[in-house]
């Protein structure tokens, strides 16, 4: 992309640092291929989790595919590109002050909306004010900020306490038009590479280049994402040609894409772990050592390495070793005879059936088989599918007693996991130690990352050893895309930028 962008790195640096962030770098664009081009530059991606809604900042914004549709559709202050590392969208410079407790944003003079009405600090604010409104999952970062514009192209955040983690919470955050409401998505405008054609939820989401797009307008004339939740459908499509790109495949059937000479297989290291919360607030779970008991009635050394051995690695965190803050911790060891006696001293009722739900399909098997241990020691389990809709509604609700997910850490850095999800005022998880709170309060505050990774380690002791929930596995993302697709780069988080592809000449 032919556009000025601004690069930060918070890992390495302290705030005194931070306040330099104004100095400019030029991104590099993928190298292009010498491949002659197809006539008709279409791309159909098949994917996975359905595109319920195009709100970015309502209760689906983190969701996997709204969070897909808003990387295409939406441009946002910043993003991205490696631990603490971030560079400029809409943003074209950044400072904090000496204590990160006021953050000023510059932004770009030559952006406009899709419709070509210019972007402004006030759309900014507007839609920062909208994420606080609709207390969604990415409200969770920003408890009591506030958010000004002195002018057109100056946007100022103050936080209720100092935050050097800002600019990682900030990375998902998506600037749509001041006045928006409800109603708007359904032909949203943004400023990203691409607007939308058509859109039938949770079917397919249909794509044209967006012509006043700041960067570089893709060359691709349309682009389709289309969800085909069922695996062995999202195969048969990629093996012939109906789609040319699709990620999640199960290890079991990785080997098997490597061999089609048609197709390229990799896979990703996510900053993410698979989660499975257990709910403090029910009554048969609200004992630590209850919890613990039953995370030690799991082999989930067999269950990772039988079910995932090319994309999963067993888990000694609740963050990812790319993360900011990661603290490794000793291994749950696997024996169900001292966990049957654990639950047998804390007076567990078996008659209680704990009610585990999932919604993502590549998780039944492993809900299956954590159902199937805990039943060996009399502990029942009912495996509940949801869609997707349904699951995050009873997410927030406490309507589950185990929950799985795969938690990412956006940014890089804890604060946007464990400091978000994990606090008191959050309530993810029905449980509450404002001992806990206060380390993660001090974490996100202050500048020194060696002082900020201490503070984490002590708050993944606290979480591990209350065993919050069970965490078994780091994952890797596996992608498929067929041969003629030029440009395509596979992302940590799921969120791809189609912006940059194009389809080779046969």
């Amino acid at each position: 992309m032919h556009s000025t962008r601004t690069a930060l790195s918070v890992v390495g640096a302290a705030i005194a640092v931070l306040a330099l962030a104004g100095c400019t770098t030029t991104a590099t664009p993928p190298a292009e291929s010498d491949a002659p081009l197809a006539e008709e530059q279409e791309l159909v991606v098949g994917v996975q989790f359905p595109i319920e809604g195009l709100d970015p900042h309502g209760a689906l914004s983190q969701d996997g595919g709204t969070g897909l549709a808003a990387e295409s559709i939406y441009s946002n202050l910043i993003k991205t590109t490696g631990a603490g590392e971030f560079e400029g969208e809409l943003a074209e410079s950044w400072e904090a002050n000496e204590d990160a407790s006021e953050w000023t944003f510059t932004l770009r003079d030559d952006i406009v909306f899709s419709d070509e009405t210019p972007v402004t600090s006030e759309d900014v604010v507007a839609s920062f004010e909208r994420v606080l409104a609709l207390a969604g999952p990415l409200a969770g970062n920003f408890k009591d900020y506030t958010v000004a514009a002195p002018d057109e192209r100056t946007v100022v955040f103050t936080p209720p306490a100092s935050d050097a983690a800002l600019l990682g919470k900030l990375v998902n955050f998506s600037v749509t038009p001041a006045g928006v409401d409800e109603s708007s998505f359904a032909e949203p405008i943004g400023s990203g590479p691409f607007m939308v054609e058509e859109f039938v939820p949770g079917s397919s989401l249909q794509l044209v280049p967006n012509p006043n797009y700041w960067g570089e307008v893709p060359t691709l004339e349309s682009l389709e994402l289309r969800t085909i939740p069922e695996l062995a459908a999202r195969i048969t499509a990629l093996q012939t040609g109906e789609i040319q790109a699709a990620w999640g495949m199960p290890d079991d059937q990785v080997t098997m894409l490597r061999e089609d000479s048609e197709l390229v297989v990799e896979t990703e290291p996510t900053a993410a772990v698979l989660t499975m919360w257990m709910n403090s607030s029910t009554p048969a779970l609200a004992d630590a050592e209850v919890r613990r008991a039953i995370w030690q009635a799991v082999d989930f050394e067999t269950i990772v390495t039988s079910l995932f051995p090319e994309t999963g690695t067993i888990a000694d965190s609740p963050v990812a070793p790319n993360v900011l803050g990661y603290a490794p911790q000793e291994l749950v060891e696997f024996d169900p005879d001292a966990a049957k006696a654990a639950l047998d001293e804390a007076g567990f009722d078996y008659s209680t059936v704990l009610r585990f739900q999932y919604s993502q399909p590549q998780f039944a098997e492993v809900t299956k088989a954590v159902a199937s241990d805990l039943a060996e020691i009399g502990v029942q389990v009912e495996v509940l599918e949801k869609e997707q809709a349904v699951f995050l509604e009873d997410l927030l609700a406490l309507n589950w007693d185990i929950n799985i997910q795969q938690i990412g850490s956006a940014g890089f850095d804890a604060a946007t996991n464990l400091g978000r999800l994990y606090t008191c005022a959050a309530n993810r998880m029905g449980y509450c130690n404002p001992e806990l709170d206060a380390l993660l309060a001090e974490a996100g505050s202050i500048s020194d990352v060696e002082e900020r990774e201490a503070l984490y380690a002590d708050a993944i002791e606290i979480i591990w050893g209350d065993a919050v929930g069970m965490f078994p596995m780091f994952p890797e993302t596996a992608y498929v895309w067929r041969s003629d697709v030029q440009g395509f780069v596979p992302a940590p988080d799921g969120r791809v930028d189609f912006s940059g592809i194009t389809i080779a000449a046969e």
